[in-house]
């Protein structure tokens, strides 16, 4: 297909004769510094209720032209144990089910209710804890490993958990949560040579996926994949990602700069959008709230290992949770929603959410930011033509002078639509 064409197309057998209605989508620009997407839309924990066709509704009247799934996709797997009701821990409201089932109408009826959507914008998925469906003789992630496919091969990948695609002049690096991230695994391996190989005088932006976040100041998942931002933080930041995308935690929350827990003006913008309208309702308490830091011994991950920490300096220092909200946490909310990304060039995008309740309304946004690309800080020279790899003393150096700087002009172009 040629890049930047609409086309039109029907599905079905013409000798039956058996044929859908005519659908119409265009193809995204080729990768380039000046040409971008219209609007790339984020969503997390979707499922299928009416708050997930609120949310729905709500995006397509914001009319994207790349949607980006962050996992969670259809919540068939507890459908029929539950009665399609919630269970906040399966394994204790349900300790005799032998497995969680994989209900195959349910995947069809959630294809059948994102067709409007789908059938004209391109969808990129990346898979959540709800896709596991273990079987029985070990098979997990049979539907979504049937249901999807996923450029890995295109992107030198051996696996359908990990993959990067291009979107424009943005690079999307899709990571898999649920498999072997360690610093000696495949993943890593790939993931470093993709960025290696990264151009960023032709794909300026640098974005990330994975399902659960790493920052999360909310009781429910509170440090959950510790051990996994152990592994890649560093090398994410070395080569300068701007914005990392993920779901899970039924909420809303955009971070603040941040590195190792530490506000950092070379780190990348971290964004939960977990919130879009799945059976398990919104997420509400915060681990600062008096009585809901989680214990060391709750928020178990489905998949690797526990690394919980108490941090070892600034406010919370000696603490495992903080005792107000954390100052790499910019803003949070406890509501269904989903974000839109339009990135205006190479050196600004915004970023908006918007509420479900939000949806009638004109214009509405829950919350809203312009993110602002500056390699200078951190790059002695343009980080594209060092293939994104970040120097050491100078950015340092850059990096502290402007921290404060850097969070008083983030303060001033913040703007909040309540």
């Amino acid at each position: 297909l040629d890049p930047g064409t609409k086309y039109y197309y029907k599905c079905g057998d013409s000798k039956i004769p058996a044929m859908s209605a005519e659908h119409v989508f265009e193809t995204l620009p080729l990768p380039s510094p000046t040409s971008y997407p219209h609007r790339i839309a984020v969503i997390g924990d979707l499922g299928l209720t009416s708050n997930s066709s609120t949310t729905v509704d709500h995006l397509i009247q914001n009319d994207p032209s790349l949607i980006l799934m962050v996992g969670d996709l259809t919540y068939a797997n507890q459908y029929l144990t539950t009665g399609g009701k919630a269970a906040s821990c399966y394994s204790c409201a349900f300790p005799d089910a032998p497995i969680r089932e994989t209900y195959q109408p349910r995947w069809d009826g959630w294809g059948r209710f994102m067709e409007p959507l789908t059938s004209r914008v391109p969808m990129m998925v990346i898979e959540g804890n709800h896709e596991i469906e273990p079987q029985v003789a070990g098979i997990t992630f049979k539907s979504y490993l049937t249901r999807f496919a996923v450029p890995s091969e295109e992107s030198g990948s051996n696996s359908n958990f990990y993959y990067s695609f291009n979107a424009g002049g943005v690079h999307f690096i899709m990571l898999g949560a649920y498999v072997d991230y360690n610093s000696t695994g495949a993943q890593y391996a790939w993931l470093k040579e993709d960025l290696h190989k990264l151009d960023r005088t032709v794909t300026p932006w640098l974005a990330a996926a994975w399902h659960p976040p790493w920052y999360n100041s909310y009781s429910s998942h509170y440090q959950e994949f510790e051990c996994m931002r152990q592994e890649m933080e560093a090398l994410l930041y070395q080569y300068g990602v701007d914005i990392v995308f993920s779901g899970h935690v039924h909420a809303y929350e955009r971070m603040n700069r941040v590195y190792n827990y530490t506000l950092d003006a070379c780190g990348p913008v971290y964004i939960t959008v977990g919130d879009g309208g799945n059976i398990e309702q919104v997420d509400v308490d915060h681990a600062d709230d008096p009585g809901k830091c989680p214990s060391a011994g709750e928020n178990l991950p489905e998949f690797g290992g526990v690394c919980h920490l108490n941090f070892t300096s600034g406010p919370a220092k000696g603490k495992f949770c903080w005792s107000k909200q954390p100052e790499w946490s910019a803003y949070r909310e406890s509501s269904f929603g989903h974000g839109i990304l339009e990135v205006v060039n190479s050196t600004y995008a915004l970023w908006t959410w918007h509420r479900n309740q939000d949806n009638y309304k004109e214009d509405s946004r829950g919350d809203h930011i312009y993110i602002v690309r500056q390699p200078e800080l951190c790059f002695d020279t343009p980080p594209a033509k060092q293939r994104g790899q970040q120097t050491n003393e100078t950015a340092a150096t850059s990096a502290k002078w402007m921290q404060a700087f850097s969070l008083f002009i983030m303060a001033i172009i913040v703007t909040r639509s309540l």
